[in-house]
């Protein structure tokens, strides 16, 4: 299993959809607890992160929030509870849990399912910049 130092959460992302992509960049903007590492689902400790939780990657479509030793959520759960560790008004963000999830996940699955169209799609997974490379797990 991959070395995830404690109190560090891991975010699984498609590593070559823009929207997946800014959104990254996003939570390491307002990280500022300094909590998150992240994986492409298409890299190789993305692939052992989805092994490892027995996860069928043609089952989720971009996003995996693992908390080691504690759980994994996906989709709209997770892109909650990744919000949820920023500051300020995003700390509100609890309340779409009380939305049922097959409502969150229908509204996350659209968004999925057109990301590609809307949003664009890169050749190759982002390589992140120098300043960066700490946030990614190798």
């Amino acid at each position: 299993m991959v070395d995830i130092p404690k109190n560090k959460k891991v975010i699984l992302f498609d590593g070559v959809c823009n929207l997946c992509n800014h959104s990254v960049l996003k939570v390491i903007k307002y990280d500022k607890k300094n909590i998150f590492l992240f994986a492409a689902l298409q890299s190789e400790k993305g692939k052992e992160i989805l092994d490892f939780l027995k996860i069928n990657p043609s089952k989720v479509d971009s996003i995996v929030l693992f908390n080691p030793g504690i759980s994994y959520d996906i989709k709209s759960t997770a892109a909650i509870k990744i919000i949820q560790d920023f500051k300020g008004l995003w700390r509100v963000s609890f309340l779409f849990l009380y939305l049922p999830e097959f409502i969150r996940n229908y509204l996350y699955d659209v968004i999925a399912k057109n990301r590609y169209k809307w949003f664009g799609k890169k050749e190759v997974c982002m390589v992140p910049t120098p300043e960066l490379i700490a946030k990614f797990l190798k």
